[in-house]
């Protein structure tokens, strides 16, 4: 499996809002400092985990952004989905055509892989990765 540089960002981006144990919001511009991501790129990846429900934006002076809920509530598949999109097994070309009984089996065997990527991801909890 491969993440792409903006799932990257988003895990370091809520790891470091989770381990701030106070829970007071943190400021973009602190977390893309900490974690030398470019702030425009990081308030893109923050802005779809806000929508996820993994987060909540604070407005004003003081405000940044804290968890919406516990961190032993949040999964890295919950992470990973929110910034990517779901996880599917899906053939992306196929010579011989999707009637094809080749194309079936992979596109099982795809199907297979994905589901137990997504059971591995879901068990990891956020938690763990800010302890």
């Amino acid at each position: 499996m491969k993440l792409t540089h903006a799932t990257s960002y988003g895990i370091h981006a809520i790891v470091h809002i989770a381990g701030n144990k106070a829970g007071t919001p943190q400021a973009s511009h602190d977390i893309a400092k900490a974690h030398k991501i470019p702030e425009r790129f990081l308030l893109k990846i923050l802005k779809p985990m806000v929508s996820a429900g993994l987060l909540h934006s604070v407005k004003g002076p003081h405000g940044g952004y804290r968890l919406a809920k516990p961190a032993t509530q949040i999964s890295l598949l919950d992470v990973i989905e929110a910034v990517e999109g779901p996880i599917r097994g899906r053939l992306a070309f196929s010579a011989s055509g999707a009637d094809a009984p080749i194309h079936r089996k992979l596109e099982a065997i795809c199907e297979d892989a994905a589901g137990k990527t997504k059971k591995i991801l879901q068990g990891v909890k956020l938690s763990q990765l800010a302890s």
